[in-house]
């Protein structure tokens, strides 16, 4: 079964629409996604061996790094799943709970093996797997501190994941106990973390860098190369080296902004004003929001420090008390809030301002 393959500029596009900011990463995701398909769909006339290249997504917290992957899939139509390394780590059952990630990219696709087969599997907190310092590599010194965790059974976790990120069959046990295979080979693995503490290692590695130069497009390019993270700049931090040699393809995730978490709240299709919005319509009401009150929102985000996470509770914290009263109260034809710190106004009805 072949996919429509969107050229890398449809899928920015597509992205634009869902995510805010972050658009060196959404041309390196685009580009990556979009010669992987194209790899396979160039491959199967004439068996042409297949070159898979994995991502790595580097950024902190409620960046947006699962909800680019996750329109990414969309803009494909391909099954898509996320799993937390994490939560991998600490299973004692590692092979079974990755045999389960792949059972549910099936689920995902209908039942359709082929098309789970095709699919994308993102991997949460995959920093969260570093080796132990007793495991730092030759020439590299010992694994940093920083990248959180040390968690146990991290580089057990790694070695499995090996393989199921290099392409290989997989059998699978259903839930009647029915027995079927996926192959992994065509399925794009996309790892992401916040590698906390990366940035000391890469001030160390990347002091001598290339030369400068005086031509300003090219020293750009040399910046940019200086600026990226190596697979020894991974290794230093904890990874594996057969590991971090399954992500070639390395896109960093930038912190979120005041301006952008506002763009968020207001500006992609399906931003939470929208949907509060659309909500209200529903009960014939208009929801009007002071431009002030989304700033006053990004403040108190960027001082929980979880990037777009915090959004949607503090937005619906705003709006509890109006979905409360609203549906009780039908002459209310418009809620209007000013400022997050003072009681919504609603226009069309005689109850008091501080219910």
């Amino acid at each position: 079964m072949s996919i429509q393959i969107p050229t890398p500029s449809q899928i920015v596009k597509f992205l634009n629409q869902h995510v805010v900011g972050q658009d060196e990463a959404k041309k390196q995701l685009a580009v990556a996604v979009y010669t992987h398909y194209k790899k396979i769909a160039l491959a199967e006339p004439d068996r042409v061996e297949i070159v898979k290249s994995n991502v790595l997504l580097i950024g902190p917290t409620g960046t947006g790094k699962t909800l680019l992957c996750e329109t990414l899939s969309r803009a494909l139509a391909v099954p898509f799943v996320t799993a937390n390394a994490t939560s991998l780590a600490q299973s004692e059952y590692v092979n079974e709970e990755l045999e389960a990630i792949l059972q549910r990219l099936i689920e995902k696709a209908g039942g359709d093996i082929e098309q789970a087969q095709r699919g994308i599997v993102f991997i949460d907190e995959i920093d969260k797997l570093k080796a132990p310092p007793e495991a730092g590599h030759a020439g590299q010194g010992q694994a940093r501190s920083g990248g959180g965790g040390g968690v146990g059974g991290g580089e057990r976790v790694q070695h499995a994941l090996l393989k199921i990120m290099e392409g290989a069959p997989v059998k699978l046990k259903g839930k009647d106990g029915a027995t079927s295979h996926i192959d992994t080979t065509n399925i794009l693995f996309i790892c992401g973390g916040a590698f906390v503490g990366i940035e000391e290692i890469l001030a160390d590695t990347h002091t001598f860098g290339f030369i400068s130069t005086a031509d300003d497009d090219n020293q750009k390019v040399l910046d940019r190369l200086n600026a990226r993270v190596k697979p020894t700049d991974l290794f230093a931090f904890g990874l594996i080296p057969e590991f971090a040699g399954r992500l070639p393809i390395i896109a960093h995730v930038q912190a979120l902004s005041r301006d952008m978490l506002v763009r968020i709240m207001t500006e992609p299709q399906n931003a939470i004003f929208k949907q509060f919005r659309s909500i209200l319509k529903g009960e014939d009401v208009e929801l009007k929001i002071n431009p002030e009150v989304f700033e006053q929102i990004a403040d108190l985000a960027m001082e929980y420090k979880v990037g777009a996470r915090s959004l949607r509770g503090i937005f619906e914290e705003m709006l509890m008390p109006v979905l409360y009263l609203v549906p009780d109260h039908p002459e209310v034809r418009q809620v209007v809030i000013d400022s997050l710190f003072d009681n919504p106004r609603y226009i069309g009805s005689a109850m008091k301002q501080d219910q």
